[in-house]
């Protein structure tokens, strides 16, 4: 398999040098890659697949270029999800141009990791150790002989401290260096398989046995190979009996016998108390009780939307005032024209409408984070599996359903890691009824708007309580719809939860604010794009209409409003009103008008609702496109203000009242409303049947649920 384009490869090495961070999950890799690359870091799709990749840039300190490639945490080079798979595929391919792997191993629990890095080492890779947790471990009363182990395995071993850096400018100035590694052998394919490897071996030009036996056990998923090559491996295990379930046990039972051996030279025990693990079994004592668990549970989710609304008001409040003066100043600097209307009507209300929320998707990002650092999160996967299994989830579904809180898309890609395919596709399905972070401007404006500012009890703010509300609303309509899918969907399998939870710890501060940092950056930009290429289309819309209704639209308000005793501010508020109910955008929000009004909605709503199904955050940044338009008489005032003085001028009442409010609250509680998640569906399901499927049962429950809203509180 080695190729002629393997010079080029080669050449390209001498200039980036790539290494490949791999390791258990919770082994303190995330926090050495932020060490490393600080914020010079990207996050991409693996080639040919939507897994996370996580990518940064390092400068060694003679100056070498190390582009630094953060694989997903697994426990073996044996895939049991699809960010596993990538794992292999990865470091099976040697034109991928990983030149150095940096296996890092917990050193609490080091039995466990060093299997994975004696496969590492197997497949023949530069291989050198990075030793995390040793405060842990030195509680756990574990002596470690280093240098012993480094003798015992062949590589070099540096300890890191993840929390502190310590440890990092030594593996640093390692990448400037030939790594001096011992090509040893731990598992000898040839006694169990020789045969078959010496076919694959001559067959594909390989030089490694164990990357030749590896053939045998994941041919069927390696991406390289063509289907010709697939049924010559087929045929060749079937011909040497290459029985990979009873190959598997063999080896992992060599390898942690051979490991044991090992540990018996280098690793003693210095006394017998374990004050940490007695702590955490403490801890654990209250975190996973049958009532306590879900009580500590609740009161932390209480804490995180009351901070949400509580701790952002005067960020909030700053940013608004920030961009209402930028586009006065603007106003002021620019000459009258398309040009001042386009920027100071369209394009900074509609980006300053998305921005302002930067503080309270900061807080969700930053609680979130903390409690996945200091191993709380394991523990909610393990209480919550009681109740998801129930309604045709396990466990591991807490995860995707708590990222989906974050976004949908990265959530929808978490349910890879559950491994029953009845599981994975009823999480897919049931994600986006999680309320995402794009609903939050909404929720949070709607809410402001006719939810009253006051204490309950003297401590609990009532909006943060609202909010509260439709996030869990979201979360138990996820779990009914699972509960109905459950019954439609038959399969074999069996589900079952195996995971590892970890010792308790203090959260890592530093990957705290690169995560908080990495996640409202993607936020901003990633929104931002669709935000502004939005804001500039609607302006366009609102601003030009057919015939000559725009034009002469002063000529007929006056005539229409003539004797009525109307004030000069008055008219022209008639006058933009006008404009914008004749334009190209008030035509299509008419249009659809008859649809949209049993729920309450006028067509100016209409226009956001169509607008927002790009995402849904566009629709916070389309009414003040619409109002900042509409409303040019007013004075200086936020989007909430403008919504709030909105007024039916049939009715002469205020458009946005309780009902409307919150029939949009439930709208978007349910809606579909994001093309981007569809599309990941799709890749992920590998069909449009489920993603066409997700459309029309959430925009179905969300027309009816608004509907029936409206008319309560109507």
């Amino acid at each position: 398999m080695e190729s002629v384009a393997n010079t080029e490869v080669k050449e390209i090495s001498k200039v980036f040098y790539r290494v490949a961070l791999i390791g258990n999950p919770n082994a303190g890799k995330t926090s050495l890659f932020n060490h490393l690359t600080g914020l010079n870091q990207k996050v991409g799709n693996f080639p040919g697949v939507t897994v996370d990749k996580k990518t940064g840039v390092m400068t060694s300190p003679e100056g070498k270029v190390c582009h630094i490639i953060d694989l997903p945490g697994t426990y073996s080079i044996y895939p049991r999800s699809l960010d596993e798979k990538v794992v292999f595929d990865s470091l099976s391919d040697r034109q991928g141009n990983i030149d150095l792997a940096v296996v890092v191993v917990d050193a609490s629990n080091l039995k466990r990791n060093l299997l994975l890095l004696t496969q590492i080492k197997d497949l023949g890779l530069p291989t050198i150790v990075v030793l995390t947790m040793r405060d842990l471990q030195e509680k756990h009363g574990e002596k470690l002989n280093i240098v012993q182990l480094e003798r015992k395995l062949g590589s070099r071993i540096i300890p890191v401290n993840g929390r502190t850096g310590e440890g990092v400018d030594a593996l640093k100035s390692l990448f400037d260096k030939d790594i001096d590694f011992e090509n040893k052998t731990f598992f000898d394919v040839n006694e169990y398989a020789n045969e078959f490897t010496v076919g694959i071996k001559e067959k594909f030009n390989i030089e490694n046995d164990y990357l030749a036996y590896q053939y045998g056990h994941q041919y069927q998923s390696l991406p390289k190979l063509s289907p010709s090559e697939k049924l010559y491996v087929e045929k060749l295990v079937d011909s040497t009996g290459f029985d990979t379930k009873v190959l598997q046990s063999k080896e992992t039972i060599k390898r942690y016998q051979l490991i044991s051996d090992i540990l018996k030279t280098c690793l003693s025990q210095r006394k017998e108390s374990e004050p940490l693990r007695s702590f955490t079994h403490k801890l654990d004592k209250i975190f996973t009780h049958k009532v306590y668990g879900y009580a500590v549970f609740f009161v932390l989710l209480t804490l995180i939307f009351q901070a949400m609304f509580e701790w952002s008001s005067v960020p909030m409040d700053w940013i608004d005032g920030m961009f209402a003066t930028l586009s006065e100043k603007v106003a002021e600097w620019l000459p009258d024209g398309p040009l001042n209307n386009l920027l100071t009507e369209g394009i900074i209300p509609g980006i300053g409408g998305i921005v302002i929320f930067i503080p309270q998707i900061t807080i969700l990002f930053a609680f979130i984070t903390i409690l996945e650092e200091s191993g709380y999160m394991a523990r909610v996967v393990f209480l919550m599996d009681k109740i998801m299994r129930k309604f045709g989830l396990n466990g591991r579904s807490i995860v995707p359903l708590v990222s989906g809180v974050a976004c949908a898309i990265p959530a929808v890609m978490a349910s890879r890691s559950i491994e029953n395919s009845r599981d994975r596709l009823i999480t897919i399905l049931v994600v986006p009824l999680m309320s995402c972070s794009a609903r939050l401007p909404v929720y949070a404006i709607l809410i402001a708007l006719v939810v009253p500012e006051q204490k309950v009890l003297g401590v609990f703010n009532v909006q943060g309580l609202v909010l509260m509300g439709l996030y869990l609303l979201g979360f138990v309509a996820a779990l009914v719809f699972a509960a109905i899918f459950r019954k439609f969907l038959k399969v074999k399998e069996r589900s079952f939860l195996v995971m590892e939870l970890p010792n308790y710890r203090v959260p890592r501060w530093k990957n705290v604010g690169v995560t908080v940092y990495e996640k409202g950056q993607t936020f901003v930009f990633e929104a931002g794009k669709i935000i502004l290429a939005i804001s500039i289309i609607l302006w366009v819309l609102a601003s030009y209409g057919p015939g000559d209704k725009l034009e002469n639209a002063e000529k007929y308000v006056t005539e229409q409003v003539e004797n009525k005793g109307l004030d000069e501010n008055q008219i022209e508020d008639k006058v933009n009103s006008y404009k914008l109910e004749h334009s190209y955008a008030g035509q299509l929000g008419k249009f659809i008008e008859p649809v949209i009004r049993p729920l309450g909605y006028d067509w100016k709503i209409g226009i956001a609702l169509l607008t927002s199904f790009a995402a849904r955050e566009v629709f916070v940044g389309t009414m003040a496109t619409i109002y900042s338009i509409g409303s040019k008489a007013e004075d200086d005032g936020t989007i909430r203000d403008r919504l709030r003085s909105e007024v039916n001028p049939k009715t002469g009442e205020p458009v946005y009242t309780k009902a409307v409010a919150f029939s949009l609250l439930i709208f978007y509680a349910f809606a579909m409303q994001c093309m981007s998640t569809l599309a990941i569906v799709k890749r992920e399901t590998k069909s449009w049947k489920w993603p066409a499927f997700q459309m029309v049962y959430l925009t179905l429950l969300a027309y009816g649920s608004a509907f029936v809203v409206y008319h309560i509180f109507s």
